[in-house]
């Protein structure tokens, strides 16, 4: 990504609508899927591409967090901000032996790496038997815009796409489901919306989906009702939304 994002994220991250309610359904889905470990054994966990930071404190709950993510600048960043377990690295060559972890999560990442399917087989291999994944991605080709180019991101997926990159590394999804689906009917039209305006008279530069801050208590709602879809979620797939999530073996 560029400087000017990673910053946007570091800032936004606390407050955001799309990063509270994306963490609320992140975190209670993995809560209600890892496998419970024998008695004094402590859970290890590897966050793939973790750019800022800012999921690992959260992840820390479930066990310890080790980093990694390619950028050497924000491997520093993260030391600052108190993530002393972060090294750099390539998704391609994972530097950790095999069968290390009992979690890897991948939150919006594969979609930025040129071969995915790739990154999924280093995945397994650092996985422990009976290991999880965790993996989130925008959805919807038609929707790529400025907003995924100034991320850098490489495509954008559907669930039969996602399941076809879990099942070439032979991961088996437990979870696979569309999520922010409440909001979808606002966030499409809006989507379309700038994508014609890019078309016709560009944008201005650096100008993403999370530039517009919004007021509270508009904020806050709209937290809540993303976050809320965490209660169907627990017992139900969606079959769209603006983004995609994976849990995997």
């Amino acid at each position: 990504m560029e400087l000017s994002v990673y910053e946007q994220f570091a800032q936004l991250e606390e407050g955001h609508f799309w990063f509270k309610g994306r963490r609320t359904i992140f975190f209670d889905l993995i809560e209600r899927s890892l496998t419970p470990l024998a008695s004094g054994t402590e859970r290890q966990i590897l966050e793939v591409g973790c750019g800022a930071g800012g999921m690992l404190g959260p992840l820390s709950r479930f066990g310890k967090v080790t980093g990694i993510d390619i950028s050497r600048e924000y491997v520093q960043y993260c030391h600052q901000r108190g993530h002393n377990r972060v090294v750099t690295g390539s998704g391609y060559e994972l530097p950790f032996r095999d069968a290390s972890f009992d979690l890897v999560a991948l939150f919006d990442v594969i979609e930025h790496i040129p071969d995915d399917e790739r990154v999924m087989q280093e995945v397994r291999r650092v996985l422990k038997p009976g290991g999880q994944v965790f993996i989130s991605v925008p959805a919807y080709q038609f929707l790529f815009s400025q907003n995924d180019r100034v991320a850098h991101h490489l495509r954008r997926y559907t669930a039969r796409r996602l399941h076809q990159v879990l099942s070439q590394a032979k991961l088996q999804p437990a979870k696979l489901t569309y999520f922010n689906t409440f909001l979808f009917p606002l966030i499409l039209p809006a989507v379309l919306v700038l994508k014609a305006k890019e078309r016709l008279f560009g944008l201005p530069e650096g100008l993403t989906n999370l530039s517009h801050q919004f007021r509270e208590p508009v904020n806050g709602i709209f937290a809540w009702v993303m976050g809320a879809e965490r209660w169907l979620l627990r017992h139900i797939e969606f079959p769209f939304g603006h983004s995609l999530i994976a849990m995997a073996r």
